[in-house]
């Protein structure tokens, strides 16, 4: 029993996706070579790099909707239904789209109950609580065109939390919204953390990125992959970057391209 106990105890940690010489791309174009990488599993993960360095590529294959060129990407969830909630970058709805912020969130339930399914006292209860945890409870019944673009993605978020999957998939969830949507959003990735569920979140903001438990650094290819401290270096920044890096009082800051400087 002891040598059981020893085993498992040694055994590494599970992950929520496994890549090995991973190639993505659209037509003609490679976006991502030869990846080589773990996500671990009931952690936040951040995706970070210049723009085109294949962040939302990345997603795209975590999610299913990018079958890879060449390699192997092994990400369990998909496996099971529901298993995977993904969240994009909020857009300008469609103002003639007669779809409810309830409405919305509630779509985060077809994966289990179907588009004609109907919504069980479970289902209410989890667009409930995402609704409460995005603080858009009181906006149920307004029309997305409504709102405002922070309040938007906060809905979008909810809807993806509304699904209750194993990994949740975020697509720049706060670039260029207020400051209270960003922290209501910031403050539901860290209760998914809390709860031990796995979320990758792409970011152009390096103190975000910081914040998180796993980092991978991308410039069209992984550059660096692990906790923050190991792979934000100086060196691996300048290495993913080029010169789009500027030090001011012993801070590195990222000068990315238009918008995210």
């Amino acid at each position: 029993m002891g040598s059981i106990r020893n085993i498992v105890a040694n055994a590494p940690p599970p992950s929520a996706a496994r890549a090995v010489d991973l190639v993505l791309g659209y037509g003609a174009r490679t976006v991502l070579s030869s990846a080589t990488f773990e996500i671990p599993a009931g952690a936040v993960t951040a995706l970070i790099g210049p723009n085109g360095s294949g962040k939302s590529t990345l997603l795209n294959a975590l999610a299913g909707l990018l079958a890879p060129r060449a390699g192997r990407l092994e990400v369990p969830a998909r496996g099971r239904r529901g298993g995977v909630a993904y969240v994009l970058q909020a857009t300008d709805v469609n103002e003639h789209l007669p779809l409810t912020v309830q409405e919305a969130v509630t779509m985060g339930r077809y994966a289990d109950v179907g588009l004609v399914g109907r919504l069980g006292p479970a289902d209410r209860a989890a667009v409930d609580a995402a609704m409460a945890a995005l603080d858009i409870a009181d906006l149920a019944r307004r029309s997305l065109h409504e709102l405002s673009g922070g309040q938007q993605q906060r809905a979008f978020v909810a809807q993806g939390l509304a699904q209750g999957a194993d990994v949740l998939l975020l697509d720049e969830p706060i670039t260029g919204i207020d400051i209270v949507s960003r922290q209501h959003i910031l403050d539901a990735i860290e209760a998914e953390r809390a709860a031990k569920r796995t979320v990758v979140v792409s970011t152009h903001d390096l103190g975000d990125a910081s914040t998180a438990d796993h980092v991978l650094l991308l410039a069209g290819r992984v550059v660096a992959s692990g906790p923050p401290e190991q792979v934000l270096t100086d060196d691996h920044l300048a290495e993913a970057y080029g010169g789009h890096l500027l030090r001011l009082g012993g801070r590195t800051l990222i000068l990315d391209d238009h918008p995210h400087h």
